[in-house]
């Protein structure tokens, strides 16, 4: 159970990396913590003696007690300690995820750059966590990851207060519009477009779609996938167009197409586009279980080229992900504005990289009559 002291001394540093107590504001005066939390004028002084200690607060004598602006505290501590970029994925362990950490750690390490590395498991809460222990710890720059990007962030404050304390950011994969920040990301939507058009240039009309859509990289696929119909003068069907969210991935993809594949009163996709490597992994268990083959029976087209695309049975065609490459950019990046002092700097652009399909065993020419 937390003492009194702990709770005022929390909820003080809360406020700081909350962003509420801006550098240089003064903070509330001891009475008005006292009234707020019923405790004593000692437990009071010793949470904010504390914080001062520690570099939060600062005291004038006669004015009151301030924030302080740990922006400048850490700019002069800087140059007598290394520096030190956290790494924020929405997963560490998984999938394309070591790729893309292993090229940014490796370029920092070689820089003189340590590395933190944190998870918000596509979770904004964790996300607001990790947020919060790197205001505190008062990291010199960020690599983030946005989480479920496609949705409205509810911790946009900590971004600001990034910024406020000039601790520059650089976002991978996708971005959060309303801060427009440096970013290093793929044309996702071209991405999506070239899967399909791919199947379309190879006779199918009839193709199935699944899209993660908490994420802005599903959504621009999906918009990919749509306008390579719309191009190709194919019509779109609704029911072949399926949509997923980061709670439920392992769950609905499988379980859509197992139902549409056992309902014979209609014809059947005769190809798959998948968001990524990963879901593709998922449905052709359930290909397997039908006893459909790939690329006899159907043909899919996967994303991000991961190991996953050349370790199954059947070798993926999939659109190809930078990975340690997108690492080592946001690496050359966030150096470039730490030394700059900004997170914001004309002569620093984000990067965008062109998409490319990897062709493979997974697809094949069909007859434009054929169904399943």
């Amino acid at each position: 159970m937390k003492t009194k002291y702990s709770i005022v001394k929390d909820f003080i540093k809360k406020q700081i990396t909350d962003g509420i107590y801006q550098p240089d504001e003064k903070i509330s005066s001891e009475s008005e913590l006292m009234e707020q939390f019923g405790v004593s004028r000692h437990t009071v002084r010793l949470a904010i003696g504390d914080l001062v200690t520690e570099g939060w607060l600062y005291r004038e004598q006669g004015s009151g007690t301030f924030c302080s602006n740990r922006s400048k505290t850490q700019t002069e501590s800087s140059l007598k300690k290394v520096k030190t970029i956290a790494i924020v994925t929405t997963y560490i362990s998984d999938y394309i995820f070591p790729s893309i950490i292993r090229g940014a750690e490796t370029y920092l390490s070689e820089n003189g750059y340590n590395v933190s590395i944190f998870s918000t498991n596509n979770n904004h809460e964790t996300e607001k966590r990790v947020l919060e222990k790197i205001i505190s710890q008062g990291f010199d720059g960020v690599i983030v990851e946005p989480t479920q990007s496609a949705m409205s962030n509810p911790n946009i404050n900590y971004y600001l207060n990034l910024e406020s304390l000039h601790i520059p950011y650089v976002m991978i994969h996708a971005y959060y519009d309303e801060l427009n920040p440096v970013s290093i990301t793929m044309e996702e939507e071209k991405g999506g477009f070239i899967q399909t058009e791919h199947l379309i240039n190879l006779g199918h009309q009839q193709i199935m779609g699944f899209f993660k859509i908490d994420d802005n990289q599903g959504i621009k696929r999906m918009k990919g996938f749509l306008n390579a119909h719309r191009k190709n003068g194919l019509s779109i069907n609704p029911n072949y167009v399926i949509t997923y969210n980061t709670e439920d991935k392992k769950e609905k993809p499988a379980q859509v197409l197992t139902s549409l594949l056992s309902d014979h009163k209609n014809n059947h996709p005769t190809a798959i586009v998948c968001y990524n490597d990963e879901l593709a992994m998922q449905l052709l268990e359930v290909l397997r279980k039908e006893k459909l083959l790939i690329p006899k029976d159907i043909s899919m087209v996967s994303y991000d080229d991961s190991f996953l695309a050349d370790i199954s049975e059947v070798k993926l065609t999939s659109v190809a992900h930078p990975k340690s490459e997108m690492g080592k950019k946001a690496a050359q990046t966030i150096i470039q504005l730490i030394e700059q002092k900004s997170s914001y700097n004309d002569s620093v652009k984000s990067i965008v990289f062109e998409p490319k399909i990897i062709i493979r065993d997974s697809t094949k020419q069909i007859n434009i009559s054929k169904t399943i």
